[in-house]
């Protein structure tokens, strides 16, 4: 039972909540998550089991997008429905979508974003929702992020209702202070829903009800994404016996023709992992290399053996 679930999270638990069920359901220890999801928020959620959880720092990094809803008028201390209200507005008259369209493009690009106060993020050690929840003023330092589409799908006041599709690393609730700190009266986070985490779609994804019966029909494996069909877009490499020997005990392996077969040998785009994959003489992934100087030897660093 190695390989990726992709799980449809409803709204109510956390993601922690999600993988102590995936556990008992499945009856295994080691899963975990690939990207928390606010417990008001639903959606695709990544669920790495046995030893794909070793591969969380390329899910971890994936662009994601998302759909959801934002409420003018109302902010929250927690930037969303579930926070405190701060203030409130009912203005004689909403923003018009111009100025809700141009607010929104102010949003769009790589952007410097300050996290919520109630996020995980670390400040001195601990996460800013330690210090929040004490009431005590904490500023979580800006992080530079990429929204590669903020697109307004419907307007009516005070709900806007948008899609994006952002970076790693994006608090949408910041997005939803921000666009209310633009026009000037205040917003939050209202609903929200992950529809993607790199190449995966929320259409794939299974509830945690068809898991279960999955499950109890003794047919839980077919629940798993297996780990030879995960990082797709990373180059493949085809070990002999020999090689895989090797890789077994962590000697690095000369990139040389007749020494290894290359498929797919594209190089990774330049913003992802400089890495490969290497399959085994049975085609099951067994571990993660990177080039060397010159690209004339691989070296592995996760080996999955």
């Amino acid at each position: 039972m190695d390989g990726l679930i992709l799980v449809h999270k409803p709204e109510g638990p956390t993601s922690h909540d999600i993988v102590v069920r995936l556990r008992r359901t499945l009856g295994i220890r080691r899963i975990g998550h690939f990207g928390t999801l606010d417990p008001f928020a639903s959606g695709l959620l990544l669920a790495g089991v046995g030893k794909a959880t070793r591969l969380f720092p390329f899910f971890s990094a994936s662009d994601k997008t998302y759909r959801g809803r934002i409420r003018l008028g109302i902010a929250t201390d927690t930037y969303d429905r579930t926070g405190t209200v701060l203030s409130r507005m009912s203005p004689s008259s909403w923003p018009p979508v111009e100025d809700v369209r141009r607010a929104i493009d102010g949003l769009t690009g790589e952007i410097l974003q300050s996290p919520p106060p109630f996020s995980a993020k670390k400040i001195l050690g601990r996460p800013s929702y330690a210090y929040a929840r004490r009431r005590l003023e904490v500023e979580p330092q800006p992080c530079r992020v990429k929204v590669h589409a903020f697109l307004l799908k419907n307007y009516n006041p005070p709900d806007v209702d948008f899609e994006v599709a952002c970076s790693a690393g994006t608090y949408i609730r910041s997005m939803a202070r921000d666009l209310g700190t633009a026009l000037g009266c205040g917003a939050h986070l209202a609903d929200l829903v992950r529809t993607a985490v790199g190449p995966y779609r929320l259409e794939e994804a299974l509830s945690l009800e068809t898991l279960a019966g999955l499950a109890e029909e003794g047919r839980g494996g077919e629940a798993l994404i297996p780990l030879d069909r995960l990082l797709p877009h990373l180059p493949r490499v085809v070990l002999s016996s020999e090689d895989l020997l090797r890789v077994k005990n962590g000697r690095p392996l000369a990139a040389l023709p007749g020494s290894l077969v290359l498929l797919e040998a594209s190089r990774p785009p330049s913003d992802e992992p400089p890495a490969v994959r290497l399959i085994g003489p049975e085609g099951n992934l067994v571990a993660l290399a990177r080039f060397g100087p010159g690209e004339s030897s691989l070296f592995p660093f996760l080996v999955l053996l």
